[in-house]
């Protein structure tokens, strides 16, 4: 029998972050030569062993928590030693934290024991500068050889890539077997109710890396809440924290700040995630939607090239250090890949968005031209046949087979299980084009820029070729399908994609109301959030990637219109299934976790290799928080409006720090319902 190469699990991995390195181990702190453990900086794994012993002996786990926003804590037992009682009297705490540039650790050996103790202690390392793909791959790559120079001193180097660690007081085994797998060692002799502390850090030089940490503190601000559900303000300070983890720059732009996708295999610039991201932290400031426009504006595509996707006015799907590639599923991404069918108008709508929010007009000006570029993109080369729809075809053979946001290989299927043949034309993606047009139109019409009626009339014809082309019967009415296929013919199955047309203006206030009614039965809403698909479909797996598990960003984008649309019902039903997998996973919210029923199932189950931390996950906190104010501000316009979830079955919320215009604003909503804003610019 042929084995496998598997894509190692993570879900029971403990990671922290701070970008662009993270590193990720085991529940007792160990960070052990198999799967995906080890530290990662920039797509290269620079550290793939730190095993810790005492006395050549592994502690037993007591517990783990979080230490600080980029840390972990670890206690393990060292029971051998110490008194001979029931009562343990020597334990080890290791405090881990990433750094921008590495990772620190702590030992603290603390004895209460009423003799003295002695004992070894020793950290086994390893480095094995894998390339993430390969170890997402599950492929094995070899250990590299230590070199020793300074005391208490260890040094890798590959790729361009240099690699220190650093050990006061250790001594440093390095030669012969453990030239590939190095010690530092330390004796320790402890006194009665004694206690010491060692330490060692890693410290990363990767001048080719394409993403940096950028100083200081993060863009947006840390509103104070109070909530009668406290699940909410756990949720919102984790959520902060992981995104605080997650700030990256350009190398060579440390100004312009975006979002890194995710942990481990996403920690870089992803058009749609960071876009969607930056989109959903609106409510905290602009400032980091402002970056991430103009990262990507930048970057925006100037040429026609299919070995890249790239096309004039098209936004960057994915941004690596070199070619990103899976052998197994003949996956092969350039470094630069616009392999994307949906950043372009979410590039447009995120400005549109922040604008509203405040943005001020010497910050949108500057990127009018890219506006203008990516809505001749939308024009001009997002319908290759001409038929007024936006449509994607990987032409290389060895690109992303599928571009909207559920990209992989299987996620478009008929309602009978049978995979779609691209050209494939994705229902929300419609719906984010009418969004931009709509929104591209309002923008160059404010700046004193032509064309805008164009594009409210490009807007106009796709409501009218959607209501045609997309609409078919379902088991609970009419319903949106979940795209075209290569033939034209309506891909049946019954998907969250729809939800994502709320707001977008696409449907009339009847269709938003049957899509809403579609969304709330128990074939799509049954679990803890919203299914990617619903239980009635041939392809339907509680653990499929996009054909029935539950994706946090997504549940959080049809929550944030249905609140928006007023299907107030609809929308808490899915707040409450999102707080409650929070609590299940400690508040770290994940990418995505199982679809499983709610009354059979009675906590999430996790999707193993689901990223975590994950950017539009945390983001997708400021947007359920969002909902529960109802603050929909229009500051060009002067106005705002609120439309709170909270009230009597959400329970009372207030937040103070929400920013409008740069200026912080105090939202209060009572039990009743009642809300009241102030501190609005004037």
């Amino acid at each position: 029998m042929i084995e496998r190469q598997l894509q190692p699990l993570l879900h029971e991995l403990v990671g922290v972050v701070f970008a662009p390195t993270s590193a990720l181990g085991d529940a007792t702190g160990q960070i052990r030569p198999s799967g995906v453990q080890g530290v990662f900086h920039a797509d290269a794994r620079v550290l793939s062993r730190a095993e810790l012993r005492v006395d050549e002996r592994e502690l037993e786990g007591l517990a783990r928590g979080d230490d600080g926003p980029h840390g972990a804590h670890f206690v393990g037992l060292a029971r051998w030693l110490g008194d001979p009682a029931p009562d343990p009297t020597v334990r080890v705490d290791r405090l881990r934290r990433a750094t921008r540039n590495g990772l620190t650790e702590e030992l603290r050996i603390v004895s209460t024991a009423t003799i003295g103790v002695r004992a070894s202690v020793s950290v086994d390392l390893g480095c094995d500068l894998a390339p993430i793909e390969v170890v997402k791959s599950g492929g094995a790559t070899d250990a590299l050889t230590a070199t020793t120079g300074q005391p208490g001193t260890l040094t890798w180097a590959g790729s361009g890539i240099t690699v220190t660690v650093t050990a006061p007081g250790a001594d440093v085994l390095a030669d012969g077997e453990r030239a590939t797998a190095p010690r530092l060692a330390w004796a320790v002799d402890l006194p009665p109710a004694g206690e010491t502390v060692l330490r060692w850090q890693l410290t990363v030089d990767d001048p080719r890396a394409v993403v940096v940490g950028p100083a200081g503190e993060p863009e947006w601000s840390r509103p104070e809440v109070t909530a009668d559900d406290r699940r909410l303000i756990r949720l919102l300070d984790r959520s902060l924290d992981d995104l605080r983890g997650l700030r990256l720059a350009e190398t060579g732009a440390p100004g312009d700040v975006f979002l890194g996708a995710g942990v481990p295999w996403f920690l870089t610039l992803f058009g749609r995630d960071s876009l969607w991201a930056a989109r959903m932290m609106l409510p905290l400031g602009t400032d980091l939607a402002a970056g991430t426009l103009r990262v990507l504006a930048r970057r925006q595509g100037t040429r026609i090239d299919p070995t890249t996707g790239e096309a004039p006015g098209k936004i960057l799907h994915e941004l690596r250090r070199h070619a990103f590639a899976l052998p197994d599923n003949g996956l092969r991404l350039p470094p630069a890949y616009y392999g994307t069918v949906d950043a372009t108008m979410l590039w447009v709508n995120l400005l549109h968005d922040a604008w509203r929010w405040g943005m001020p007009a010497e910050q949108v000006e500057p990127l009018l031209p890219h506006l203008e570029a990516a809505l001749r993109w939308i024009g001009e080369h997002a319908d290759p046949d001409g038929d007024g729809l936006v449509e994607y075809v990987d032409t290389t053979g060895h690109g992303l087979s599928n571009q909207g946001w559920k990209d992989s290989g299987d996620a478009v299927r008929f309602h009978d299980g049978s995979l779609a043949t691209a050209p494939i034309v994705l229902a929300e993606v419609q719906g984010y084009a009418h969004e931009a047009a709509v929104n591209g139109a309002a923008l160059l019409d404010a700046f004193g820029r032509p064309g805008a009626d164009r594009w409210r009339e490009h807007a106009a014809a796709l409501v009218g070729r959607f209501r045609k082309s997309f609409w078919v019967d379902g088991r609970h009415g009419p319903q949106p399908a979940l795209a075209l296929d290569r033939d034209k013919r309506p891909v049946d199955s019954l998907t969250s994609n729809i939800g994502h047309l709320l707001g977008t203006g696409l449907l009339d206030r009847d269709e938003e109301a049957q899509v809403a009614h579609l969304l709330t039965t128990d074939t799509m809403a049954a679990g803890f959030g919203l299914r990617t698909m619903s239980s009635d479909d041939a392809g339907f797996s509680p653990l499929s990637y996009h054909c029935g598990s539950i994706w946090t960003h997504d549940t959080a984008i049809v929550l944030g219109g249905l609140a928006r649309a007023g299907h107030r019902e609809a929308a808490l039903g899915l707040a409450d299934g999102l707080l409650s997998a929070a609590e299940a996973f400690d508040y770290r919210m994940p990418e995505l976790y199982g679809g499983d029923d709610r009354a059979q199932v009675n906590r999430p189950v996790p999707y193993p290799a689901s990223c975590r931390p994950q950017a539009w996950a945390a983001a997708g906190t400021v947007l359920l928080l969002q909902a529960a104010t109802g603050l929909y501000p229009d500051v060009p316009g002067g106005t705002v409006r609120l439309a709170p979830l909270a009230g009597a079955e959400f329970g009372a919320v207030a937040v103070d720090g929400l920013r409008v215009a740069d200026t912080p604003v105090h939202v209060t909503v009572d039990r009743t319902g009642e809300a009241t804003v102030s501190n609005l610019p004037t």
